[in-house]
């Protein structure tokens, strides 16, 4: 069982024997550049892969990358599975196999793609683009078959040696401590009676590793006499007892000379309940990993009620067709092809599909709704993690029901924009819009974030025209929150084409027009907008009265945003698209020089934001206050607020706003004089504005501030000592960069 962790999975059972093949991938590792793990199903290609990569990866300077193509059913979601897995988030127009490609050029790492075998042509393809422009990248593949790719090295990968060598047997002890430390091979006969077990199963690991987890029900003896005997007898295909995946089995995916793994499945399928074989093949549509929660949501049905979808789950889990780790769970691609073969032959493929996009529709309510409030931080990981998953039930929905197509696209759609999903945010979004004639709110907020999408590639022309078309049809409909929404696209639209006057009196206009009269409001009966807020005190760090908080360490040592001092203010919460409304002011005060008024707009929105929960929000209303504080000549704050927002982003996982966080707050180091640490810092920054695909960015007023400060940096330190430090920041895996600059004190 594995848990993702860095770039490589996390083993978290034993590892068994393999020295010679591993001996074999060091060797193909430091000659070849593309190496093909075959074998089998269920032969331990992927563990394998894991162990060599992990050994390998020092030689990397910029890491392994693993990615998982088994949940892919089709080529669609290749490019940003890969893209994904090697930190790309691109924010551009360019097609994506492009960006990929520039962004692995000049990078010496080892990506390795698992369980390829069904996307073989595709995979092929990609990789002799990515192999003939990214010199310094080497591939690590495991497929049951070769990809057929030019200079590819094929390593076949036989089962455990059973004879004369004691893996297998190994194998099969240690899984059978790991599901009862009680256990063993202690008994007379056991040892022998494994070891038959193993000869029999032909040391195919997957197929132990199951056999071990039938102990509960049976002895090892009993084992080894029932495995015998079904081994020792003739498969007919009249009988219904057999191995059923002898019968539905395409033969290109399971050659007949597999039986022994394709029976031990069987015959772990007969040793469940039924209703544990009926959760097996339901669970097979989650793509991802999952929880308890979820699989009761995709999962219920006829005879399998909530409660019996937990009692089936730690059913599958006993018996190793379901791995645990915490509360999440996970199945084997070659189980879930198995189950998948089962919910064919019932006729649930349909129900199951509609249950499985019902579910992921309900999550992208839910996370919709949680966007302000305590818990955004956790939904955004969810929409994160769940990628493959929301888009699989997207696709369902926009041939089945466009009415949810288009309600989940638009609430998915900032989550998307935010995290670097852009191209699948845009596309979806079109493609619902496309889909049918659905009027209404879902489809008002497609529009929205269609341009939001294109704001975030540099497409303006796109996003002025969308935020013109929701402005008109929320003034149509009467519609507060969708006026705010497409004020806030316009205005940011207006920032970065250079019009900050306009984009501040549309923003202002419409947080007046907007604005209600809460029971605890102002003495006009109206609550407090950004330009009411002229009357606060000036922001400065850690000064609570005015709201700006100075970050402080936490025990891990990271920089994190202090706690709140207003935190007792009995306001109402405001929306999200109120708050965003209010950001644009703050932008537009800041462009136009009106540096008073906009830091004291950013310290009251950032009152707000965290009196709600909102950390994306919030986390610019800190840049913002960075600016403001260095614009005044005030660099310490400048740097506080900075690192604040960088810490806000990074639990994002926002690569675009972490980029702008460390450009500013590498020019709050160099305006302290610090050259060489701000240029340490600027190199980190410039490798997260490569992960996203652009030049520096930001609204037009950030670039004179930029080359001042990169002047000043240069000027302590020197042209050579600058530019060895930028470069050290530029080469420094972008975590460890984001880390150093978070921790640094000043002065050197």
């Amino acid at each position: 069982m594995m848990t993702q962790v860095g770039f490589l999975p996390e083993e978290t059972s034993s590892f068994v024997g393999r020295r010679a093949e591993l001996a074999r991938l060091e060797t193909a590792l430091a000659t070849r550049r593309m190496t093909t793990l075959i074998g089998p199903g269920g032969v331990g290609k992927t563990r394998l892969a894991v162990r060599a990569a992990r050994a390998a990866a020092d030689r990397y300077p910029d890491g392994a990358w693993w990615a998982d193509l088994s949940p892919l059913y089709d080529d669609a979601l290749l490019l940003p599975t890969v893209s994904d897995a090697v930190g790309l988030a691109d924010h551009t127009l360019r097609m994506p196999v492009e960006a990929l490609c520039e962004w692995l050029s000049d990078k010496r790492l080892l990506l390795v793609l698992d369980s390829a075998e069904h996307l073989r042509a595709p995979c092929s393809h990609l990789l002799a683009e990515l192999l003939t422009t990214s010199p310094g990248l080497t591939v690590l593949v495991t497929s049951r078959q070769p990809l057929g790719t030019r200079g590819e090295h094929a390593v076949r990968i036989q089962p455990l040696p059973v004879d004369g060598a004691p893996d297998a047997l190994q194998l099969f002890e240690d899984r059978l401590r790991a599901g009862d430390p009680r256990a063993g091979l202690d008994a007379p006969g056991d040892r022998a009676a494994a070891a038959d077990i193993c000869r029999r199963l032909e040391g195919i690991p997957l197929a132990i590793e199951l056999a071990a987890a039938g102990i509960g029900r049976h002895t090892v003896a009993q084992l080894a006499t029932r495995i015998g005997t079904r081994f020792d007898a003739p498969v007919d295909a009249e009988d219904l007892t057999a191995s059923r995946l002898d019968l539905l089995a395409d033969d290109s995916l399971w050659p007949r000379r597999h039986r022994t793994l394709r029976t031990t499945i069987g015959w772990s399928h007969e040793l469940c309940t039924p209703l544990e074989r009926l959760l097996w093949a339901r669970l097979t549509l989650l793509r991802t990993d999952f929880d308890e929660e979820t699989a009761r949501e995709v999962c219920t049905g006829g005879p399998l009620t909530p409660h019996e979808v937990d009692r089936a789950l730690q059913g599958l889990v006993a018996q190793s067709v379901v791995q645990r780790d915490g509360t999440r769970y996970r199945m084997l691609d070659t189980l879930r092809e198995y189950g998948r073969m089962w919910l064919a032959e019932l006729g649930e493929e349909r129900a199951a599909a509609d249950r499985h996009a019902r579910s992921f529709l309900g999550l992208a309510r839910r996370a919709h709704e949680g966007w302000t409030g305590p818990d955004q931080i956790t939904w955004y990981h969810t929409i994160a993690d769940t990628h493959l998953d929301l888009c699989a039930a997207l696709d369902h929905l926009l041939a089945h029901d466009v009415a949810g197509a288009q309600e989940m696209a638009g609430r998915v759609g900032f989550f998307w924009a935010c995290c670097g999903h852009l191209s699948e945010a845009r596309g979806y979004a079109q493609r619902a819009l496309e889909a049918g004639p659905v009027e209404g709110p879902h489809r008002t907020r497609l529009q929205w974030v269609l341009g939001v999408a294109a704001l975030l590639q540099g497409d303006f022309a796109t996003a002025e025209k969308y935020g013109a078309l929701c402005t008109a049809i929320a003034l149509y409909d009467h519609d507060d929150e969708g006026m705010l929404g497409a004020t806030y696209l316009s205005g940011l639209t207006q920032l970065m084409n250079g019009e900050p006057a306009a984009a501040l009196e549309a923003a202002e206009r419409v947080l007046r027009m907007t604005e209600t009269a809460p029971p605890d409001g102002g003495p006009d009966g109206r609550r407090a907008t950004a330009t009411d807020c002229a009357t606060d005190t000036t922001s400065e760090p850690g000064a609570s009265e005015s709201g700006a908080c100075e970050p402080t360490v936490s025990e891990s040592g990271a920089c994190e945003p202090g706690a709140s001092e207003s935190g007792g203010d009995s306001a109402p919460l405001e929306s999200a698209h109120r708050l965003r409304c209010r950001l644009i002011t703050v932008f537009a005060l800041t462009a136009l020089g009106r540096l008073s008024e906009s830091g004291r707009a950013a310290a009251a929105l950032r009152r707000a934001c965290e009196q709600g929960g909102e950390y994306w929000t919030r986390s610019y209303a800190d840049y913002q206050l960075a600016l403001i504080a260095l614009l005044q000549g005030r660099p310490e704050a400048s740097a506080a607020h900075a690192r604040a927002m960088l810490a806000g982003k990074h639990r994002l996982r926002d690569s675009f706003g972490i980029a702008l966080g460390l450009d500013i707050l590498a020019a709050a180091i160099a305006a302290q004089g610090a050259g060489a640490q701000a240029a340490r810092v600027y190199g980190t920054g410039h490798a997260y504005w490569r992960m996203v695909g652009h030049p520096q960015r930001g609204t037009p007023e950030l670039g004179p501030v930029r080359e001042a400060c990169e002047l000043q940096a240069r000027a302590a330190v020197g042209d050579e000592a600058y530019q060895r430090a930028f470069e050290r920041g530029q080469a420094d895996n972008a975590e460890v960069g984001l880390a150093a600059a978070l921790h640094s004190d000043l002065p050197l």
